[in-house]
């Protein structure tokens, strides 16, 4: 293998997995550590630049950062499975615990003369505005309602995410001098652009809610709902109870937010139905596992086959039972069973099968490219519509994805707008900035708690049941206390302090090696990269991670590093004789809208190869 170039980026980026995994590349060891010192001020700026919603997302992540969460893989402990930090929780408990950041906030530079539209008051339009504000843009955000938010306060119940929350963290970006027109619903793309905006960006989401087409449909015209509709009029106020007897049809966290708010507003049969197996379900494992622990059963592989009614009254539903079979190319058919259909009476179905895209108010010749599925065609990374100056992001982009996926492409738009408003071509992305610092404060002292904690995951309290299910508005999580908060940002492993290896100082006694907890360090002959991860001290299985290689060494051996089970510990660096091994911590700094993302910057710097 050749010496792994540490001055790309990637390397070190990729061994801090969490940040890796999230889309808007959140530094969650930086953040954590803030959290288990108290800190909890600076571990909400930290996600508010990258998250921008840290109260929310605290609360309603998709959470990608945790299954790719290291301690998941190396941790030995009697629980089964090892679980990762619970990242999204620490996340909540910087914005629980924080003190006032109003003052924090960016300040805003003189108006530029540039003005930017945002259509719709979702996550990803509230991303745009929040990083072309502060440049100097007038920005001015369309919505329909009278609240800023978007499916974020229309869809997710408030017994998950209290309304408060909202108000805090969407008034952070309205107050930076964007114009709010709420009650505004744009209808005419052509008539917004002749209001001279010199840029565009719509985030309106993927409104519509798709329906079932099956037989009954047709003659029921009540108590079949689509499941966003009716989340909406929830949210809203405009319905407060339900009949006793509920089918939810889906797999997706609408359907598990659809079947918990029914529990709560007078539900007492509710069922989830749904036509793929429990583990294929599209809703996060946690959100399954909040929906069996309100009692509310999960059938699987039921496929839908009519509605029954009497004289157009909704009385139950039928389904085929099916089973999953796979074909060579591991693609999968459902399969009936042969076993007789199964009725199940009910009082109201709300379908949650999935979301679709509808811009009725994109005028046909305006130049705007729409694919098959009606998504807009957009030059890839950029977020650029195939008329210039519109651009588009969250669901509205690339079809429905989570809340931290359309911050991301917030940014990542903003980007483009900021580069088009400026005459550079889009297409050139600015490579982040990233930089590595030891940690080093004496000859074994580190600047971070390298201790690896043996606990295992803590658990959120709850509310109790009796009080939770008894109220639409009453929150179930309650969140870690600060003692539980600290011990739980003590496991994590600090994976953004990168062990960096040395070679010129290397005397090869192999003390690193000997001392390593995981034996993630061997010298050894150079050869193959398959080859090599077979004849390590422990073999590299995950190929997913990076091995860190060196050059030749004084015998010719290599010195090898498996990143995919290094602890960050930090005994390598303290056993070796001649400091050869350093801790440092890496950062990275994602581009982001501003005079760093243009063409006339300042030359970034790089990483010194190791």
């Amino acid at each position: 293998m050749q010496p792994t170039n540490t001055a790309q980026p990637d390397h070190f980026h990729k061994v801090v997995d969490c940040q890796w995994a999230c889309p808007a590349h959140t530094p969650v060891p930086e953040y954590i550590r803030l959290i288990g010192q108290g800190r909890y001020d600076d571990a909400y700026m930290v996600n508010w630049v990258s998250n921008v919603f840290p109260g929310v997302l605290g609360r309603t992540c998709d959470r990608p950062c945790e299954p790719a969460c290291r301690r998941g893989r190396v941790e030995e402990s009697n629980g089964t499975p090892p679980e990762p930090v619970a990242i999204c929780r620490l996340k909540r408990v910087a914005a629980d615990h924080k003190g006032s950041v109003q003052e924090r906030m960016p300040a805003i530079a003189p108006r530029n003369g540039k003005r930017v539209a945002c259509v719709g008051a979702g996550p990803s339009s509230l991303t745009v505005a929040r990083d072309l504000a502060p440049l100097g843009y007038e920005v001015t955000v369309f919505d329909g309602e009278a609240q800023a938010g978007g499916f974020i306060r229309s869809q997710i119940p408030r017994f998950r995410l209290p309304e408060s929350v909202i108000d805090e963290e969407t008034g952070y970006i309205l107050g930076m001098g964007v114009q709010f027109q709420s009650g505004q619903r744009v209808d005419s793309l052509r008539a917004l652009l002749a209001q001279g905006y010199d840029a565009v960006f719509v985030g309106s989401g993927a409104p519509r809610g798709r329906d079932l087409d099956i037989p009954g449909r047709r003659e029921i015209h009540d108590n079949i709902h689509i499941g966003i509709d009716w989340l909406a009029s929830v949210s809203f106020g405009h319905v407060t109870r339900i009949a006793p007897r509920v089918i939810v049809l889906g797999g997706g966290n609408t359907a598990m937010d659809c079947c918990r708010s029914a529990r709560r507003l007078g539900g007492t049969d509710v069922k989830v139905i749904v036509r793929s197996g429990f583990e294929e379900m599209k809703a996060s494992p946690w959100e399954k596992e909040d929906a069996l622990h309100e009692g509310i059963p999960i059938l699987n592989f039921h496929v839908p086959k009519a509605f029954e009614h009497d004289n157009g009254q909704l009385t139950a539903m039928t389904f085929e039972v099916v089973r999953a079979e796979y074909d060579t190319q591991g693609r999968r058919s459902l399969v009936p069973t042969g076993e007789p259909e199964v009725r199940v009476p009910c009082d109201v179905v709300l379908i949650a099968v999935g979301q679709e895209n509808a811009f009725p108010w994109i005028e046909n010749d305006l130049g705007i490219a729409f694919d098959r599925w009606g998504l807009p065609q957009l030059t890839e990374g950029t977020f650029q519509s195939t008329l210039p100056q519109v651009f588009f992001g969250g669901d509205a982009a690339y079809g429905p994805k989570n809340i931290i996926t359309a911050v991301a492409q917030g940014h990542e738009a903003a980007v483009s707008i900021d580069r088009f408003l400026h005459g550079e071509d889009v297409r050139q992305r600015p490579a982040p900035r990233t930089n590595l610092l030891s940690t080093k404060m004496g000859i074994h002292e580190w600047s971070y708690d390298n201790d690896v904690s043996n606990d295992a995951r803590f658990k959120v309290p709850w509310a109790r049941a009796e009080v939770a299910l008894a109220s639409i508005r009453v929150e179930v999580e309650l969140g870690f206390d600060a003692a539980t908060a600290f011990k739980e940002a003590s496991r994590c492993l600090n994976c953004d302090v990168q062990t960096v290896f040395n070679r010129a100082t290397c005397i090869e006694c192999d003390a690193c090696a000997d001392i390593c907890p995981v034996d993630s360090i061997s010298f050894t002959a150079n050869g193959e990269e398959a080859d090599l991860r077979g004849r390590l001290r422990a073999p590299a299985r995950n190929l997913a991670q990076d091995l860190l290689v060196s050059a030749p060494l004084k015998t010719g051996r290599v010195m090898v590093k498996d990143e995919d089970v290094c602890l960050h510990c930090g005994l390598c660096a303290e056993r070796c004789p001649t400091g050869a091994w350093d801790m440092q911590k890496f950062r990275l700094d994602t581009t982001q809208a501003g005079p760093g993302c243009r063409d006339e910057k300042i030359p970034r710097r790089t990483l010194e190869a190791a």
